[in-house]
């Protein structure tokens, strides 16, 4: 007896395929996290690299107050770079009178919580990857069971254990673990892929924001005030 996939969808009970959908549905939204963040980090790290050419003058003339200008450009305004070294100079300039702590350890304490915050919205939509990862394998024996017990059901109401009467059934069961494996591997597979990107965009953003505070400490020496 051949078994084509739409016999086997055919035969599934109702149980079974919602199993088979909502394991689809995971691998579908997996994939389209997927595309999404990698369309956005590809457009960041470019994007950043146009802004670092336009910067490196300014930062290193201690230009600060154009360099603000800058990162806030219609251009950069949704780069994670550029609006990591706004958020730094605003806090620099807005505290440039503050002698208790002085602008620039405030630059540096700002640009350490945007930070934070700039890499969740990089991250976003990663949890549906790591769910994907972690529940689709029992998602998948979940309907391997309920495969089990269509065979066993086919069993009883044939009266004996015939390959007719239980092929359709661990055939079912068969197909939805594998399933269920295979979109766990994918969606695993992206997910180291995904974070290892971002762990390498993470770490030129610190060494960013480390350069910055550098000059804003005066660490480049001479060059011009930002104006009162």
């Amino acid at each position: 007896m051949e078994l084509s996939l739409l016999d086997i969808w055919e035969s599934m009970g109702f149980l079974s395929r919602l199993v088979a959908i909502g394991l689809v549905a995971m691998g579908t939204a997996s994939l389209f996290v997927a595309i999404e963040r990698m369309l956005v980090l590809g457009k960041a790290a470019a994007v950043s690299t146009v802004f670092a050419s336009k910067a490196r003058p300014l930062l290193e003339d201690r230009d600060f107050e154009s360099l603000r200008d800058l990162s806030k450009g219609k251009d950069y305004d949704k780069t994670p770079l550029p609006r990591l070294m706004g958020f730094g100079l605003d806090s620099y300039l807005a505290n440039r009178k503050d002698e208790a702590v002085g602008p620039a350890e405030m630059a540096r304490r700002e640009l350490q919580r945007r930070l934070q915050q700039l890499d969740s919205e990089l991250r976003r939509g990663m949890g549906i990857l790591a769910s994907t990862g972690s529940t689709a394998p029992f998602i998948g024996l979940f309907g391997t069971v309920i495969g089990i017990i269509t065979a066993f059901q086919g069993i009883a109401a044939a009266g004996g254990g015939g390959l007719e009467a239980v092929s359709a059934g661990i055939a079912e069961a068969l197909i939805v673990t594998a399933v269920g494996l295979v979109v766990a591997i994918m969606a695993v597979l992206i997910f180291n892929y995904l974070t290892a990107r971002f762990d390498k965009f993470e770490m030129s953003m610190q060494h960013a924001a480390s350069e910055l505070v550098d000059y804003l400490e005066g660490g480049a020496g001479g060059g011009r005030e930002p104006a009162e």
